[in-house]
């Protein structure tokens, strides 16, 4: 009796004091010391050493106390005074269509309209005449002349080709798209959006606002076999090891897209975490979208799991800031670099209120989390009051009701997100590469509360830093890139491409901050707060060797840090050569 007391005496020590091993049979698998590890526990403590058992953390604390846990055969890495960080969370991609984006053929950076210009006319020859040339999510925001290229333009670069520059819901066509999807000047549109049309002639001028539905795109290019594109996935998934993210959200996963990440994890082969933010339309009659709802809190993997979990739904509110669509409160204004013509457009709203509010609440009594694409301060505005409402008689928090983007904010917004429990899912690299475009588009003060992250942070909200990587493999080469350590970077300074100074310095994160942004916030988010996230005993090892000291070096040192080792439950699945 009196040993089993002292041993659960030991036990309970060992909860709380970080340089005592926990009570468990058998020594460690792995020993990191000689470094300093970054634990991102409550905190923010800094040890020497960690030992792994099996996929979790057996110890975290002294070298003295932690290479007590050696044994026979444990693997002990002496990391020369290295940092140590937990696995990096990437809150938002879509990586199972980015990886297939050049299966084709390689498609080069364009950053000048002449850029765009030369690659339709390269895929001109390359092509028969008459097939399409689509052009995808190159935004005006990050071209230097800040603008479409004309339906002029892209005739002269592929007169015999019909060629689609779009970006998201909204598009530039040519002629020959224009006449091959029956768009004239007696062309209707039925729902949101519109066909801009010379106020002269009357002829559609080839911009075609949130109506990319309306063009009658023919794929071009090589089929893909189902084993091909796991293997484009896992191609890209090893990319994401090797700039040390260890676990994604899937931000609009469809069925093809969950098939592809089962796949891989019966395979053995899913080398990170992946949450499942499932993709339902919400422009269909309402019982059908609560139906979807109600099918997706059924599925077999919506049960507790560390490898592959679906968590909730994910819809569309509104339009994008990168194509001149985001939903404001205020009129956007007479626009060049938008082709924005009305003085009172404020974008495009997909859902109205009274739709919206049911299907929240129908998502909230599923137990899934809600979240939606909200990009202006108008639509994200719109999505708190609805979850206020709700929360009013059925609590939420519970769900970790969620708004994707939330780059327009205010005071209010940023403030109530706390009091709700409502958390975001914010891209700092859209401030990284757009903030040149917007200053120029609304002014410097009306971004005051762009991507506001330390009022969120003060007020005790949870944000959590993604990407919404959409194309290509490669960390910065990609669109929207995935280098966390970028975000970070970014998130500490508020300086963009481009841009001269800062934009609102008075939001930037402290170091610790930024960490837990792409940490211990993004595990809360995604439901993994009490396995992943920080390292602490018992807890799943995920963690990162890099080259820098984050905690220490100069800041602009930050955003070129290098992953030397990647960590998926103790189990090493990436190395730098």
């Amino acid at each position: 009796m009196l040993a089993r007391a002292a041993l659960l005496l030991v036990c309970l020590l060992a909860a709380f004091l970080p340089s005592i091993a926990p009570c468990a049979d058998g020594p460690a698998d792995l020993i990191l010391h000689n470094g300093k590890i970054v634990t991102v526990d409550k905190k923010f403590s800094v040890h020497e050493a960690i030992a792994v058992r099996g996929e979790r953390i057996l110890a975290v604390g002294s070298d003295e106390a932690v290479l007590k846990t050696n044994g026979e055969n444990t693997k002990v890495v002496d990391l020369a005074g290295k940092t140590v960080l937990p696995g990096l969370i990437d809150s938002h991609v879509h990586a199972t269509s980015a990886c297939m984006t050049e299966f084709d053929h390689e498609i080069p950076d364009m950053e000048t309209i002449r850029d765009v210009l030369d690659y339709v006319a390269a895929r001109a020859k390359a092509q028969p005449e008459g097939t399409w040339i689509s052009v995808r999510q190159v935004f005006i925001t990050r071209l230097r002349e800040q603008r479409y290229p004309t339906k002029a333009e892209l005739d002269q670069a592929a007169p015999k080709h019909p060629v689609a520059f779009s970006t998201g819901p909204d598009a530039m066509a040519n002629s020959l798209a224009l006449q091959k999807s029956g768009i004239d000047k007696d062309f209707k549109v039925s729902g949101t959006g519109y066909i801009e049309k010379d106020p002269q002639t009357g002829e559609p001028t080839g911009m075609l606002r949130s109506c990319t539905r309306y063009l009658k795109i023919e794929s071009q290019g090589k089929r893909s076999t189902g084993e091909q594109r796991l293997e484009r996935l896992k191609l890209l998934l090893d990319d994401y090891n090797s700039v040390g993210i260890t676990a994604v959200c899937d931000r609009d996963a469809g069925d093809d897209d969950v098939e592809q990440w089962a796949a891989l994890r019966d395979a053995g082969r899913l080398n990170l975490r992946v949450a499942l933010s499932r993709s339902v339309d919400a422009q269909g009659p309402l019982d059908r979208i609560t139906e979807r709802i109600r099918t997706i809190a059924d599925d077999p993997l919506r049960k507790p799991n560390t490898q592959l979990r679906t968590i909730g739904i994910k819809t569309y509110l509104d339009g994008g800031m990168l194509t001149g669509s985001a939903y404001m409160r205020e009129a956007w204004g007479k626009s060049e670099i938008y082709s924005i013509r009305d003085p009172e457009y404020r974008g495009v709203l997909f859902i109205p209120r009274d739709k919206l509010l049911p299907i929240v609440q129908a998502t909230v009594d599923a137990g899934l989390q809600f979240t939606a694409h909200s990009v202006g301060d108008g639509a994200v505005h719109q999505l708190l009051d609805v979850y206020e409402e709700i929360n009013r008689a059925t609590p939420i928090a519970k769900t970790r009701p969620s708004i994707t983007h939330s780059n327009f904010m205010s005071y209010e917004a940023a403030t109530k997100l706390a009091k709700l429990g409502v958390v975001v899912d914010i891209q700092p690299a859209w401030l990284y590469l757009d903030t040149r475009t917007l200053v120029a588009q609304f002014g410097y003060d009306r971004l005051r509360y762009f991507q506001p992250l330390k009022t969120i942070f003060e007020s005790g909200g949870i944000a959590g830093g993604g990407s919404d990587h959409m194309q290509k493999i490669g960390s910065l080469r990609s669109v929207n890139p995935y280098n966390p350590f970028l975000g970070m970077w970014t998130t500490m300074t508020r300086r963009g491409r481009l841009y001269d100074g800062q934009l609102h310095p008075e939001e930037a994160l402290s170091r610790e901050q930024a960490l837990r942004f792409y940490t211990h916030n993004n595990a809360h988010i995604l439901f993994w707060e009490d396995q992943i996230g920080s390292l602490e005993e018992g807890k799943l090892a995920d963690m990162i060797v890099v080259s820098t000291d984050f905690l220490k070096c100069p800041v602009d040192d930050i955003r070129g840090t290098q992953v030397l080792q990647t960590y998926l439950g103790g189990k090493l699945v990436y190395e730098r050569k």
